[in-house]
């Protein structure tokens, strides 16, 4: 589980359980950064003790192949997140991605780099297809998103409960290729 460079001064590898209290400061750092854009969360959720107990469940998903994960790393410091979740095979061979940033290294493509990143990787897994939701007026994740190639597919109504309420979001999709399932 090494370190992969995605930006100068940026590197992206696998979470790690002993990640828990950096990556729980970097939510406590950006706490109000990311409220409007994520559920409400506890105070547990803060702390080393519940991020421990967040990365052993997505630790698991990814290990029976549900998921998969980075951490988004400025030196040993978090500074951001890229999950493909809810990993999909059979017919669909999708994923659906989410991404976080630190505020104070927004601007900087990084969110854009790491979105490349986990596509080649989803492509690597041998998926066709990527999804993600934004909260209707989230233009900067859009845009990310658009740069990344995905393409807008819809609109759900009342789609995801974000910050204590039912948010519409706005759809994407890549189309990663055309093989057939592997």
């Amino acid at each position: 589980m090494h370190a992969e460079r995605i930006l100068e001064h940026y590197d992206i590898r696998p979470p790690r359980l002993s990640d828990a209290a950096a990556l729980a400061a970097a939510y406590r750092h950006n706490r109000d950064h990311l409220a409007p854009y994520e559920p409400r969360r506890t105070d547990i959720f803060y702390t080393a003790a519940g991020q421990r107990e967040s990365l052993g469940i997505s630790l698991e998903a990814a290990q029976h192949g549900r998921a998969a994960g980075w951490l988004i790393l400025a030196g040993e410091s978090v500074v951001g997140r890229i999950n493909l979740n809810t990993i999909v095979r059979g017919a669909a061979h999708s994923a659906h991605v989410g991404y976080w940033v630190d505020r104070e290294h927004t601007g900087r493509g990084l969110a854009t780099a790491a979105v490349e990143y986990a596509c080649d990787a989803a492509v690597d897994l041998g998926l066709h297809r990527i999804e993600a939701g934004t909260l209707t007026d989230n233009l900067a994740s859009q845009a990310v998103l658009r740069k990344c190639g995905f393409e807008q597919i819809g609109h759900a109504r009342s789609y995801l409960f974000i910050d204590g309420a039912w948010g519409d979001h706005d759809i994407f999709q890549r189309i990663l290729n055309d093989k057939p399932p592997g």
